[in-house]
């Protein structure tokens, strides 16, 4: 797809990437069966090459107008289009540069400018996150029902493995995950631990970034980026193996730290080293599958529950790991169900299911629908947005995989752990 640049954007990076991603496009439309908003609403401006479109308008210097932004808010950002496009366009990253574009051309009322730097603040921080969540609980008698349902209960950590081994690998804490449910990296740590591997925490690592870098605050998400990497470098120099992100969201932020930091020259060369040792846990436990198989040996494999696994668009689209966490469940002796449709979103997509919460709304009820058609025991995910959206739709228990894993082990200990 030819374009021109307006001349605004001519010395922009950001309109020249831009600008090179928006030529890659051919008109296909492979896409539009993939995209979720699009087979919702049926809307080509609500498809990747409807809003390719309008970006290439935009960025030639066509007027920009609510509109515009309108329909490249209502994107999903799960890069479906991205697994099926023959022509490899980077969408994600065509998105982040035309929202940028399209506010500062058509700027957001005051309300809702305020409204997105309140997410940013909250969610971002786990003090005042978990202050929120524990307000909101307590008056959940009180609350309206569909609001009350996004409240998930309570869930704890669990013993932290004390064991010191040669090997090391650090994992991320993140942001919203150590308040909605601090068990998964525990049950992590647990899983390595039995693999002769320790896992380490860096406290002053924080958020990934990406609730800032999708909600526009570019700077604000680099900045985070560096502090991450301040924090886990002297962990890296001391030899840990790899930085692992239990949330594949958060993930697929920190596999991009390379890209964002491309630019900045004290911390280049360490934001590629940073994303070259991250890894998500699927990507940690195949490396490790002869150890983990000879260890599930001595565990009971009877009365398994049965599971129906989302695969979150962060794992197989952003991270594109399809395939081996249902391999890893099967290892350890759970039968999958199957699930309709299983390349679609969810609708929990970091905060849009605030921002966009009616569209939310009807992917999520159609992914319960997929995911308890077979009559699962239990849903398993790999993203602590999908599990907790998720959650708040279906009438079955929903869970991390890596607790399947952690519980399978355990069971060698404490017989009734499942």
């Amino acid at each position: 797809m030819q374009t021109q640049l307006a001349p605004s954007l001519k010395d922009s990076p950001l309109g020249r990437e831009a600008e090179s991603i928006v030529q890659k496009c051919v008109h296909c439309g492979f896409c539009l069966a993939t995209c979720p908003t699009y087979t919702l609403v049926g809307d080509e401006l609500d498809s990747p090459r409807g809003r390719i479109y309008l970006m290439k308008q935009m960025l030639e210097g066509a007027p920009v107008t609510e509109k515009t932004r309108h329909h490249l808010d209502r994107c999903l950002t799960c890069r479906a289009c991205e697994t099926t496009c023959p022509s490899g366009v980077q969408y994600g990253r065509l998105v982040d540069a035309g929202r940028v574009i399209a506010e500062e051309k058509a700027p957001r009322t005051w309300a809702a400018r305020a409204m997105r730097w309140g997410m940013r603040q909250v969610l971002a921080r786990p003090s005042l996150f978990g202050l929120a969540t524990m307000s909101g609980r307590l008056a959940k008698p009180f609350l309206p029902a569909t609001l009350a349902k996004k409240l998930p209960g309570k869930r704890m950590a669990g013993p932290w493995p004390a064991s010191a081994h040669a090997r090391t690998m650090i994992v991320l804490q993140g942001c919203v995950q150590p308040v909605l449910a601090p068990d998964i990296n525990a049950a992590f740590a647990r899983v390595m631990d039995a693999l002769g591997v320790s896992v380490r925490v860096a406290a002053s690592a924080g958020c990934c970034g990406a609730l800032d870098h999708h909600l526009n605050a570019h700077d604000a998400s680099r900045q985070r980026a560096r502090d991450n990497i301040d924090a886990w470098w002297s962990l890296v120099e001391a030899g840990a193996e790899a930085i692992v992100i239990t949330a594949s969201g958060c993930g697929t932020q920190v596999r991009d730290y390379a890209h964002l930091l491309q630019d900045d020259a004290l911390y280049a060369s360490r934001a590629a080293k940073v994303a070259a040792l991250a890894r998500d846990p699927a990507e940690v436990l195949q490396a490790e599958r002869d150890r983990l198989t000879e260890r599930l040996s001595a565990a009971p494999a009877s009365g398994l529950p049965r599971v129906a696994f989302h695969s979150p668009c962060s794992l197989q689209h952003g991270l594109k790991i399809r395939g081996v966490v249902e391999a890893l469940l099967k290892l350890a002796g759970y039968s999958l169900t199957s699930v309709p449709d299983s390349h679609l979103c969810c609708g929990s997509a970091g905060t849009y299911s605030l921002l966009q919460a009616e569209l939310s709304q009807s992917l999520l009820e159609r992914k319960v629908a997929a995911l308890q058609s077979d009559a699962p025991a239990l849903i398993a995910t790999a993203n602590i947005g999908c599990l907790t959206h998720i959650e708040s739709g279906a009438d079955r228990p929903v869970r991390h995989w890596i607790e399947l894993i952690d519980a399978r082990i355990a069971t060698m200990r404490e017989p009734s752990r499942i």
